[in-house]
């Protein structure tokens, strides 16, 4: 009798990097599925999902559409308008990593598909070393996704593979275009999937909120600036678009929501050494309390060295040299110092 293949389910969007997923693990032998989370009630959802079924259709895979539309609502955009109104900046892909691409997806695929393994375009490397599931850099640097998947645990890794990990960005292009897949001349996803161009995030929350006059405030001298029309259109570190004349760059350096005051101040104002993380999540249980780690506290930075201190559900975060914009409500990630692998994060407080 003929052995059963293996059964993999790759969360399709339709775009080049989970079409090629999806292709390489045909290749590898496994009975492939797609799964595609619908996530807005919107011209742009009803896109993705076609996108995704004529991927499916190319490859002759079975396509699944799940709605979420719902929960996405109250867990990623009412998050992400919160955090802005309460004077954060937030990161809506961690979050729908968490709860929907790791969350409903995952367990559809898992429990009601019946996934051996579970598969996303993500660039990143899954390694089961000393007991346990680790996550580590992808070959391409540039395209490195740890920092967004730092909400992970053992179970969500033990049945998660990265196919992508071992190519370059340029080179899963390719392969869309030798395979002819749908999406081989399909530009890079955006950042935030539910604010559609020609909408930018600072149109959308103008809308949500309306305009709220308040005060730009020196950060030394307590001295009146200027007027902004409104707290939530501000992240720490900001340069451009203040739109103060001054003898020096004005930074963005504190932001008091309640009092809708954005303080301003020099660059040097905006250096820190030591930050707080709640809502802590670690990949695997490390040896020690604390310890000497490289730590992001934004995806686009170069991650520092830092001394961390584990503490319940928060870490304390020490840098040995000052970093600059500490903004609340993105995640500082902390990776092994040797290796880069993944240790864990929390949100900034």
């Amino acid at each position: 009798m003929e052995k059963m293949k293996k059964k993999a389910v790759v969360a399709l969007s339709g775009g080049v990097d989970s079409s090629v997923t999806a292709l390489l693990l045909q290749k590898q032998g496994y009975e492939v599925e797609g799964i595609t989370g619908r996530m807005t009630n919107s011209e742009a959802s009803d896109i993705v999902c076609e996108n995704a079924g004529n991927v499916a259709e190319k490859l002759g895979i079975k396509h699944h559409i799940l709605d979420m539309s719902e929960n996405f609502q109250k867990k990623v955009i009412d998050y992400f308008e919160n955090s802005y109104e309460n004077g954060e900046t937030p990161n809506p892909c961690i979050v729908c990593n968490e709860f929907f691409k790791w969350g409903g997806i995952f367990d559809y695929a898992i429990n009601t598909c019946g996934a051996d393994i579970y598969a996303t375009g993500h660039y990143a490397e899954i390694k089961y070393t000393d007991g346990f599931y680790k996550l580590y850099p992808a070959k391409d640097e540039n395209k490195d996704q740890l920092y967004f998947l730092y909400r992970l645990g053992q179970k969500e890794l033990s049945k998660t593979v990265f196919p992508l990990s071992r190519y370059s960005k340029d080179e899963v292009r390719q392969m869309a275009v030798d395979y002819n897949l749908p999406p081989k001349s399909s530009k890079e996803s955006q950042d935030i999937c539910f604010i559609q161009k020609p909408m930018t995030t600072k149109k959308y929350l103008t809308e949500k909120f309306g305009l709220r006059k308040g005060d730009f405030i020196d950060i030394n001298t307590g001295k009146k600036l200027g007027e902004h029309e409104g707290s939530y259109l501000y992240t720490i570190g900001q340069r451009k678009g203040i739109g103060i004349a001054a003898p020096y760059p004005l930074y963005v350096i504190k932001i008091d929501a309640e009092k809708n005051i954005v303080y301003l101040g020099k660059n040097e104002d905006n250096f820190k050494t030591s930050l707080t993380v709640r809502d802590l999540k670690l990949s695997y249980p490390p040896e020690k309390e604390d310890f000497d780690a490289m730590v992001k506290i934004r995806y686009n930075m170069k991650a520092q060295k830092a001394k961390v201190t584990l503490s319940g559900s928060e870490a304390e975060i020490k840098f040995y040299e000052p970093v600059s914009s500490v903004t609340s409500g993105q995640a500082g990630v902390f990776y092994d110092i040797n290796d880069g692998h993944l240790i864990g994060g929390g949100r900034v407080r």
